[in-house]
C-alpha cells in the first residue's frame, strides 16, 4: 500500500513514516501543497493523509484541487483544528475521515484500512476473491483453506493484486504499490516475493501472464 503523507512538521512526519515502515505502507512524504499535487499527478496512492496548516496553501485548498481535477484518492485529514466547522468543511469537500491531532498511531492505521475498505467497497476488515481471503487487520491470508500469516511486504502485494482480481498487473505497477520515495528497489523484487507467497500456499495463487505481469483470479 503506498501513502502520501502531506506534512509540514519535521517532528510528525519522521515519526509518521518510522511508525509505518515494516508495516506493508510505503510512505512517501510532501512537505508543502504543491509538492503534494505534483506527486498525486506522477504516482498512484491508495490514501492521502492530509494536514490543513501547510506553508504555502490551506489543506483544504488541496483537497479541492484535487476533487476539481477529479482525483478520486481517498483523504484522510490528520490537524490540530477541532472546531466543527473545520471538520464539516473537510468532510463536504471531499475528505473520508479526520482525526484530530495528538492521536495514537495505531488508531491511525486503523481508519487507515477503514477508508481504504469503504472505497473499494468492503464493508469487513476483509477483502477476497473467489479463492482468496486477505483479513486487512491481521495480515492473514487464506487461499483454499491454508491460513498464513504474511510479512508485510508480501501482505501488500497480495492486497495489491487482491484489490483487483482479474486485472493483470505490471511490474512497475506492483512496485509503485509496494515502495516509496528513496527506496532501493532490486531488480527481481517483486518476483522474490511472488516465490515466497507461492511457496506458502502453492503456484496457482498468483497467475503469471509472461510478458504481461501478474494476476489473481476473481
Amino acid at each position: 500500500m503506498r501513502v502520501l503523507l502531506v506534512e509540514d512538521d519535521p517532528l510528525i512526519g519522521r515519526s509518521l513514516v518510522q511508525a509505518f515502515d515494516g508495516t506493508g505502507m510505503a510512505v512517501d512524504w510532501a512537505r508543502t501543497g504543491d509538492d503534494a499535487l505534483e506527486a498525486l499527478g506522477a504516482n498512484p496512492y491508495s490514501i492521502v493523509l492530509l494536514d490543513l496548516g501547510l506553508p504555502d496553501k490551506a489543506g483544504l485548498d488541496v483537497l479541492k484541487d484535487m476533487r476539481r481535477r477529479k482525483d478520486a484518492t481517498p483523504v484522510l485529514i490528520i490537524t490540530a483544528h477541532d472546531d466543527i466547522e473545520t471538520r464539516i468543511a473537510g468532510l463536504d469537500g471531499g475528505a473520508d475521515d479526520f482525526v484530530v491531532k495528538p492521536f495514537d498511531v495505531d488508531e491511525l492505521a486503523a481508519r487507515i484500512r477503514a477508508v481504504i475498505r469503504r472505497h473499494a467497497g468492503h464493508a469487513a476488515s476483509v477483502i477476497e476473491t473467489s479463492e482468496i481471503v486477505l483479513d486487512l487487520a491481521c495480515h492473514e491470508a487464506t487461499y483454499k483453506g491454508m491460513t498464513q500469516l504474511l510479512p508485510a511486504r508480501e501482505f501488500a502485494l497480495m492486497q495489491a493484486l487482491v484489490q483487483r482480481p482479474g486485472a493483470i498487473l505490471s511490474r512497475s505497477q506492483l512496485e509503485d504499490a509496494l515502495y516509496g520515495w528513496g527506496e532501493e528497489v532490486e531488480s527481481n523484487a517483486v518476483d522474490v516475493l511472488i516465490h515466497y507467497i507461492r511457496r506458502k500456499f502453492d503456484n496457482d495463487i498468483i497467475r503469471n501472464v509472461r510478458g504481461v505481469g501478474w494476476m489473481v483470479v476473481k
